[in-house]
């Protein structure tokens, strides 16, 4: 029998991760193109993170899949130990698979949450008042909404001086088109407590509302809040 030449190693059923393309490789097309092009395997691999005794990532979440037939429903009740039964899966990645997939049990049978609607501009003023009334500088805010104008979620896009945050429409919407929201509400603080917007304040709303028309994303309002007090575009019809 001829003798393999020492250090030569044997090909294994599936590349290495660090071998495939990188647009192949799960963490990377999961970043790239959305968690949800990844297949069950690729999604397990994530959560495996790396392979062992010559089995790529994919390789060992293949064969978890495997040893439940494929069915994520009997993977979903398996304890650590029986995927440890499965070599190249110890404690630490066992424990990892079955505290995910039990997460993923308890968010699918929670009840739904109800969702605050924010209606008129003073419930936007409320959203916004206790945070940013007594900051020293000029930040930006947008709530992100659905058609029914409930909340998704809110987040901050710039903070800037003493009177002034530079704000861009991509920052401003990219959340939105992320989160599919069907309108923003924008708000920002005046340091000084007075309200009353700036001619800079009513040209840059003027640039966003312009810039939400083409994304098909509705800037509802932008509400300016000072010291207890708060102006709503809406309101003065500035929009």
């Amino acid at each position: 029998m001829e003798k393999k030449e020492k250090g030569t190693a044997y090909p294994h059923a599936m590349p290495l991760v660090r071998d495939m393309p990188e647009s192949e490789r799960p963490r990377e097309k999961m970043l790239a193109q959305g968690v949800r092009s990844l297949s069950n395997t690729e999604l397990l691999a994530v959560l495996i993170a790396s392979g062992t005794g010559g089995d790529s990532a994919v390789s060992l979440a293949a064969k978890v899949l495997a040893s439940e037939k494929g069915s994520l429903a009997a993977l979903s009740v398996c304890l650590p130990e029986d995927h440890m039964k499965i070599p190249g899966i110890g404690t630490a990645k066992a424990c990892v698979i079955t505290a995910a997939l039990e997460l993923g049990r308890r968010a699918a049978t929670m009840p739904a949450q109800p969702k605050a609607a924010i209606g008129t501009p003073r419930e936007a003023a409320e959203l916004f008042m206790g945070e940013m009334r007594y900051l020293r500088k000029e930040v930006m805010e947008v709530a992100l909404v659905n058609v029914k104008n409930e909340l998704i979620m809110k987040e901050r896009i710039s903070v800037g001086g003493l009177n002034s945050a530079v704000t861009r429409p991509r920052e401003v919407f990219a959340g939105a088109i992320r989160k599919g929201a069907y309108g923003v509400i924008l708000a920002h603080n005046h340091p000084s407590g007075d309200p009353t917007p700036s001619g800079e304040d009513v040209n840059l709303t003027k640039q966003l509302a312009k810039a939400g028309e083409i994304l098909g994303i509705a800037v509802i309002d932008h509400i300016v809040i000072g010291d207890g007090r708060y102006v709503s575009f809406a309101d003065e019809k500035l929009l």
